[in-house]
């Protein structure tokens, strides 16, 4: 989970300096709009690694306000 977290955040770096190299408002609003796909992806995939590995020490109820919790974390991203 570490390491996809420091690739997530290479990337982010990435698309600063390149919207410093690029000095331009739409291509920087471009670069931007790449990064608003790729950041609920990494947030998806590393909050399945996490809850894969915690899931056997959880009760379901538990298990099931965690997934709540997430929908409602991706329901207010993408609206």
């Amino acid at each position: 989970m570490g390491m996809l977290r420091i690739v997530s955040s290479f990337l982010e770096f990435c698309a600063a300096v390149a919207i410093f190299y690029l000095n331009d408002v739409r291509k920087a609003l471009v670069v931007n709009s790449l990064l608003a796909i790729i950041g609920p992806i990494m947030f998806m995939t590393i909050m399945s690694i996490g809850l894969i590995q915690i899931s056997h020490s959880l009760s379901f109820g538990k298990l099931f306000l965690i997934v709540i919790g997430i929908a409602f974390i991706l329901f207010g991203i993408l609206k």
